[in-house]
């Protein structure tokens, strides 16, 4: 008997690791991801003029939808693709805690400093490029340990000293170039198939010379021994000229019958991709790369979900949103499709439209309308965007925008639809402050009967429902969730989680507004930045259903038509006798609802919403 329950109790364990999703074991007690941790001390070390860093968020559970990073089937980092971004600064020592890495690529920037020997700890790596940066000081012996290493690239740098043996005794190094730096000292013999090292005046040849710290002196080296050796020099000049010219000539025609190609043959290609998407206009990428600049970097005005969002200006003067998709994983074309198609399901005022979309065998664009007053998020913290001051009569417009956005996805979309990732970033906002539920890329259709399993939680910590965070199940009430956690963020002008300036001030809203909410002080959380105007009993209401969007039990949080009913009830319409007070005041509130006191998902201290933002 004793036997058969412990042979019970291994195989529910067994399962449990099973089911576990890969990126929760990255999770720190606080909820932090290492991988996460460790790309953001690289962005700090960084200086991005360009701004291609800005979707790199501390709060994020999942690097996996940031710009640059790729991630395997198991939520890992596995790759960083930086190159030519504009980036300065240096390279920060915890590279060496992305312990899963195969691929990085950080060449054609400024980055200066010591190349990190922490790199030597990437068990994993492949393919390492730093050339074209400003790295001083001596190549690492530790890169000597990575025995996967297949292309090492550190060329148009300023390296110094010897080139180190372990390096050069990598024997599975297909390339290795290590041309045009300062380095000095004798050669060793290189183990790699094929290796550059030009440019370095003051190498020395390993064999056959004396007093190696400068210029190469050949000893005892005869006249006969000279006529060889440049007799030698002549007939390898000529074979690699000869060699590079058929090489040349051979690329020259590989590249016009790929003109040729793209240029008379476009239709054929592009016909073979397309699948049936209804209205949707198709636009070829010449099209948007004229309109966005070639994809200038001055036209970002977004990263996330799977690509990163340009604007752009077609020949008709429409003004448009173009998401340039990105998928780490290489299945883009099947998330491509599934947005689209979704996207084109889901038609409604408070749901973000799509004009159209470009699809090539190495491309996929989605086409959407400008947003000219950017998300909730940049005009409830501006972010030096000179976005519109958003008083409290808009807040809860927008409000009641969202929830009727939502409720079109959950209970009246054929199939339903959740959007898992609901916030003030992804609620956008056109030219008459109408809310539009934006970013489906992280969104997937609910079958009518069953919620959704995913394979790995995606999202941003202070959003996450908790049974999402701890199980990877998500279903409409993860949506509701969120959404109350979006009443508190209009409410209070802050992010659901701050970081705050010190120990004293980091969060989440949730644990500060359970606590005024049970010391009667609700009127503490309200935006300093309103000065006072806003309704008291719409405040009193929201602030209750936001609470009870955010009930720990999914089961206890309401439907989103439940939440629109009771907001549409306590709505004060100014056009119709409505008034605003514009000084705080203190009134008390009724709680109806079961987990008032109960601690927040997340251990963390409580935040102090009335200190500086």
């Amino acid at each position: 008997m004793v036997t058969l329950v412990v042979l019970l109790i291994f195989s529910i364990f067994l399962f449990w690791v099973a089911i576990t999703p890969a990126s929760m074991s990255l999770l720190s007690p606080k909820g932090v991801n290492y991988e996460v941790a460790a790309l953001m001390s690289m962005k700090n070390k960084m200086r991005d003029e360009y701004h291609v860093l800005d979707g790199w968020d501390i709060n994020s559970v999942d690097p996996c939808t940031w710009y640059m990073v790729g991630c395997s089937s198991e939520g890992y980092v596995v790759s960083l693709e930086m190159a030519s971004m504009g980036l300065s600064g240096t390279l920060s020592p915890s590279i060496g805690n992305l312990t899963h890495l195969r691929t990085l690529l950080l060449q054609n920037n400024q980055l200066s400093g010591p190349i990190s020997a922490e790199i030597g700890k990437l068990s994993e790596l492949q393919t390492l490029d730093l050339s074209g940066n400003q790295f001083e000081g001596e190549i690492p012996r530790a890169l000597g340990r990575l025995i996967r290493l297949g292309y090492l690239r550190l060329s148009r740098n300023r390296l110094s000293g010897q080139i180190p043996k372990p390096v050069a005794y990598l024997s599975g190094l297909s390339f290795l170039d290590l041309s045009f730096n300062n380095l000095s000292g004798p050669t060793p013999k290189i183990l790699a198939k094929d290796y550059s090292i030009a440019g370095n005046s003051f190498l020395c040849p390993a064999l056959h010379t004396q007093n190696c710290g400068g210029v190469p002196r050949p000893i005892n080296e005869t006249n006969s021994d000279r006529k060889i050796s440049n007799h030698h020099r002549w007939v390898v000049s000529v074979i690699i000229g000869v060699s590079c010219t058929f090489i040349l000539t051979v690329m020259l025609l590989v590249c016009w019958v790929h003109w040729y190609r793209s240029r008379f043959l476009t239709g054929y290609v592009q016909h073979d991709c397309e699948f049936a998407v209804g209205h949707l206009k198709r636009f070829s990428f010449r099209e948007l790369q004229i309109a966005t600049g070639n994809f200038s970097s001055k036209n970002i005005v977004g990263q996330g979900g799977f690509g990163v969002v340009y604007k752009g200006c077609l020949p008709n003067r429409t003004v448009v949103a173009v998401k340039r998709l990105r998928d780490p994983s290489f299945t883009g074309e099947v998330q491509f499709q599934t947005e689209v198609e979704m996207i084109g399901l889901a038609v409604h005022r408070n749901l973000l439209r799509l004009y159209g979309f470009c699809m090539t065998p190495e491309e996929r664009l989605l086409i959407y309308p400008y947003m000219p007053n950017g998300s909730v998020a940049d005009c409830l913290r501006d972010n030096g965007r000179d976005k519109p001051f958003l008083d409290w009569s808009k807040r809860m417009h927008i409000a009641l925008g969202a929830a009727r956005g939502l409720l079109y996805l959950h209970e009246q979309c054929n199939p339903k639809i959740i959007h898992r990732d609901v916030k003030a970033a992804n609620i956008l906002l056109d030219e008459s402050f109408e809310a539009v539920v934006g970013d489906f890329g992280l969104a997937k259709l609910l079958d009518c009967k069953d919620s959704h399993v995913t394979t790995a939680v995606r999202g941003t910590i202070g959003h996450i429902a908790p049974e999402y965070l701890s199980t990877g199940q998500s279903s409409e009430k993860t949506d509701v969730f969120g959404y109350g956690i979006l009443l508190l963020e209009l409410i209070t002008g802050h992010k659901a989680l701050d970081a705050g300036n010190g120990q004293g001030q980091k969060g989440t809203i949730l644990d500060r507004v359970r606590n005024l909410f049970e010391e009667k002080k609700v009127e503490m959380l309200v935006d300093r930045d309103l000065r006072g105007c806003f309704n008291a009993e719409e405040l009193e209401k929201t602030v209750e259903v936001a609470l009870q969007c955010t009930l720990s039990n999914p089961n206890n949080r309401p439907k989103m038509s439940e939440v629109l009913r009771i907001l549409e009830m306590g709505h004060v319409d100014e056009s119709q006798g409505g008034s605003n007070i514009c000084e705080p005041r203190a009134f008390s509130f009724s709680r109806n609802f079961s987990d008032t006191h109960e601690e927040s998902s997340f251990t963390f201290e409580p935040i102090e919403l009335s200190g500086p933002r």
